[in-house]
C-alpha cells in the first residue's frame, strides 16, 4: 500500500510528464531553494533514464546568498541541464525597472519584468514552479496548470477547473501557463521528501552563526545590499532560513538545527508561517497577490 508521499510523488511525476507531453516548450524555474530543489528531483525521477528533458531558469536578482548561487551551478551540473540566468542588473541597466531607495528596498519585485523578458524571448509556453498552496493565501487560488495572459498576467478568477486529475494545457496564441508539480503538498512534506530522498541543500537552511540586522522584529542577513538606518541592530548569532529568497528580504530564524530532522521538529513548534520570514510580503495584506497579477511567480 502506498504512503502519503509515495502519493504525492506519483501526482507530482505525471504532472510532469504531462507538462512534457502538452506544452512545446517547458521551463524549470529554478531559485536553489528546497521546492525546486524537489522539483528537481521529481523532474529526474519522472524521465529516467533520460535526461530531464526542459533547462532550468533563475532570475537573479543580484542579491541572492552567495551559498544558493553556488549550489545552483553544482547542481545543475551533477544533473547534466541546460541553466539560463537572466539578470534584474540588465533590467534595470535597460531602464525597464527602477532600482528601489529607502530603508526596504529590495529587487525582488522587480524580478517580473526579468521574467517576462525570459519568457518572449526563449518563447517558453509553460513555467514550472515549486509553488504550494499551503504557503499563502493567493497561491491557494492557483491551479496545477495557472494560465497567464499575453501579457504574463494572472486572474483568479479565470482558473479552469480541474477534477480528476485532468489536466488541460490549452492555451491560446501569446498566453503561457505556469505549471506547479508539488502544488498539493505542505512544507512538512517536502521536509519529509528531502529526508526520504537524502537531499543536498544550500548551508543556510541549517543552522550557522554570521552577521545579522535586527529590523522591526525581524532578523536579516547582514549585507552590502541592505540600507542601514539608525534603528538597526547589528548583531551575531546562529540562525536558519527557512525559504529562501532575495537577501534584502528574506528574514532568518535563531536555530540550533543542523539536520533535516531538527528542522522538523522546529518547523512543528513554530508559531509562524513559512512565509512569515518573507519581508516583502508584508507591505500590504495582499502584495504577494497583486505581485502575482502583474506576472510574478
Amino acid at each position: 500500500m502506498r504512503n502519503h508521499l509515495e502519493e504525492l510523488e506519483n501526482e507530482s511525476i505525471y504532472i510532469l510528464r504531462e507538462i512534457a507531453a502538452q506544452f512545446q516548450k517547458p521551463v524549470l524555474l529554478f531559485s536553489g531553494g528546497k521546492d525546486s530543489i524537489t522539483v528537481a528531483r521529481l523532474a529526474q525521477k519522472a524521465f529516467y533514464p533520460a535526461k530531464i528533458p526542459f533547462p532550468f531558469l533563475h532570475i537573479d536578482t543580484g542579491h541572492n546568498f552567495p551559498e544558493t548561487i553556488d549550489f545552483r551551478d553544482k547542481l545543475v551540473n551533477e544533473l547534466g541541464v541546460d541553466l539560463i540566468v537572466r539578470y534584474v542588473q540588465t533590467s534595470i541597466d535597460e531602464n525597464k525597472v527602477q532600482e528601489e531607495s529607502g530603508k526596504y528596498a529590495s529587487r525582488n519585485a522587480l524580478q517580473t519584468v526579468t521574467l517576462l523578458d525570459a519568457i518572449e524571448e526563449f518563447g517558453f509556453d509553460a513555467c514550472i514552479g515549486g509553488a504550494r498552496r499551503d504557503e499563502e493565501k493567493s497561491r491557494a487560488k492557483e491551479r496545477i496548470f495557472s494560465v497567464r495572459d499575453d501579457f504574463g498576467q494572472w486572474d483568479a478568477k479565470k482558473q479552469r477547473p480541474e477534477m480528476f486529475t485532468i489536466l488541460n494545457g490549452k492555451i491560446n496564441f501569446g498566453e503561457n501557463v505556469r505549471a506547479f508539480p508539488i502544488s498539493n503538498w505542505t512544507e512538512e512534506d517536502v521536509w519529509s521528501y528531502i529526508q526520504q530522498e537524502n537531499l543536498e541543500l544550500p548551508s543556510i537552511y541549517f543552522a550557522h552563526h554570521r552577521k545579522l540586522v535586527k529590523r522591526d522584529g525581524a532578523i536579516l542577513a547582514f549585507s552590502e545590499y541592505l540600507n542601514i538606518v539608525d534603528t538597526d541592530e547589528l548583531v551575531t548569532g546562529q540562525v536558519r532560513f527557512r525559504t529562501v529568497g532575495d537577501m534584502t528580504c528574506t528574514a532568518a530564524m535563531y536555530s540550533e538545527a543542523t539536520t533535516v530532522a531538527a528542522i522538523q521538529n522546529e518547523n512543528k513548534a513554530s508559531k509562524s508561517s513559512e512565509r512569515g520570514a518573507r519581508i516583502d510580503d508584508k507591505r500590504s495584506e495582499a502584495a504577494l497577490e497583486q505581485r502575482k497579477k502583474g506576472g510574478y511567480f
